[in-house]
């Protein structure tokens, strides 16, 4: 007998290596393991529903070790991931990739042609077709640690790792409005940072530009990051919609954290590396966060 199934039947799922495709009439679930093995990426986000209209094309080719692979080709502009990672991402951490055991491979066939029916748009999205990780997203970056609550996002200096321009221009509070868009570089492929594009000119080095947060260490991992800047980055894109929304209040700081900041100020000050006019005003702003 042949097989049956059909695209518009919700529910039939095709499950491989860390992750499983559920097939619907309009689009595809795909639910991702948490196991050890995993990339921590596709741990991170659970699960996705990639809508048809999102979709490329469609592949299935030979993967490694008896393996096929089936991969969805997201269109672009589609996916603010995809957008954001900008080719970055290693092979196993590719959230549209679906690795079989060889002997499926039939079966992957059936399903990669049944998909390729099914997709009807091609060339890039005029808009996002793929929902952003949602908000509050927040991670620890070397020089600092960055939070996003879907309107603003903010960066606040560690005293450890935080440059001296850093601690002067302090900590940093960027509306979505304000931005134009993010650029992300990878940990694993270039010495990474998260850089808010604002329309300023930037400095040259990451470490130096207090729109920038940099990544190295074991901090700034790409399952934190990444997500982080997807989110950051759908929101700027969309934010026409919801430009009336107000911001938050900002939230009083920790009087212990702000004594902490005085004290690596005045040790920047002796040290030559703040004025007097800076020292005392920076010194001011912080008192006034109590």
């Amino acid at each position: 007998m042949g097989v049956t199934h059909t695209m518009s039947r919700m529910g039939d799922v095709l499950a491989g290596f860390h992750a499983a495709w559920e097939f619907e009439s309009d689009s595809v679930l795909i639910r991702y393991e948490r196991g050890l093995r995993t990339p921590k990426l596709l741990s991170a986000l659970g699960e996705r529903r990639i809508p048809l209209s999102a979709l490329a094309g469609v592949t299935l080719t030979p993967g490694k070790r008896g393996t096929v692979v089936l991969r969805a080709e997201p269109r672009p502009g589609a996916d603010p991931l995809m957008e954001a990672a900008d080719g970055q991402l290693k092979e196993g951490s590719d959230p549209y990739r679906l690795v079989l055991p060889a002997e499926r491979a039939t079966l992957a066939e059936y399903y990669a042609d049944e998909l390729k029916s099914q997709l009807t748009a091609s060339g890039p999205a005029e808009r996002f077709l793929v929902d952003a990780p949602e908000a509050p997203l927040s991670f620890k970056a070397y020089d600092g640690k960055a939070s996003f609550d879907g309107r603003t996002v903010r960066f606040r200096w560690f005293w450890t790792g935080a440059s001296s321009a850093k601690w002067k221009a302090g900590d940093q509070s960027f509306a979505v409005s304000e931005l134009s868009g993010i650029e992300w570089r990878s940990p694993e492929v270039f010495e990474g940072h998260l850089r808010l594009v604002n329309g300023q000119d930037a400095p040259a080095q990451p470490d130096q530009d207090p729109a920038t947060v940099v990544f190295g260490l074991g901090y700034g991992p790409v399952h934190e990051s990444l997500p982080f800047a997807a989110a950051v980055l759908a929101a700027v894109r969309g934010r026409g919609a919801s430009a009336a929304v107000p911001a938050t209040t900002v939230p009083r700081r920790d009087p212990a954290d702000i004594a902490d900041r005085i004290r690596h100020l005045g040790e920047l000050h002796q040290a030559g590396l703040v004025t007097d006019e800076e020292f005392s005003v920076k010194k001011a702003e912080l008192l006034a966060e109590l």
